[in-house]
């Protein structure tokens, strides 16, 4: 038992910490009133909560822009290092180019670009 007691001393000083910090904000909090929609960005009302959900077409968009951020994120540091590393960086990085144009070759194939 002697090597699970700085593990249930840690357990117990964890746990009155969080204790603690629900206690504090409970304390200091205001008062828990529903938030009501009013305008934004434009002025205008909205139309709909801000929690709705959003329609099934906009998720294969949304993939394919992630993966153009993620090319953005790798070709960054590839742009330093390719001058040192010569044609091979070259090929890699067309390499993944391509596998990024099938992907969205592919996706625009089966209609996820179609809003009709």
């Amino acid at each position: 038992m002697n090597a699970w007691e700085p593990v249930l001393v840690l357990l117990c000083i964890v746990a009155a910490g969080l204790a603690l910090l629900y206690g504090v904000r409970a304390w200091l909090s205001g008062a828990h009133s529903p938030l009501e929609a009013g305008p934004f960005s434009g002025g205008l009302e909205p139309q709909e909560h801000a929690f709705s959900r959003f329609h099934v077409r906009w998720y294969p968009i949304t993939m394919v822009f992630l993966a153009f951020d993620m090319e953005m994120l790798f070709m960054y540091p590839w742009v330093r290092v390719v001058s040192d590393i010569g044609p091979s960086a070259v090929i890699e990085m067309f390499l993944f180019l391509g596998i990024l144009f099938a992907g969205v070759s592919y996706a625009w194939r089966e209609g996820a670009f179609r809003w009709v």
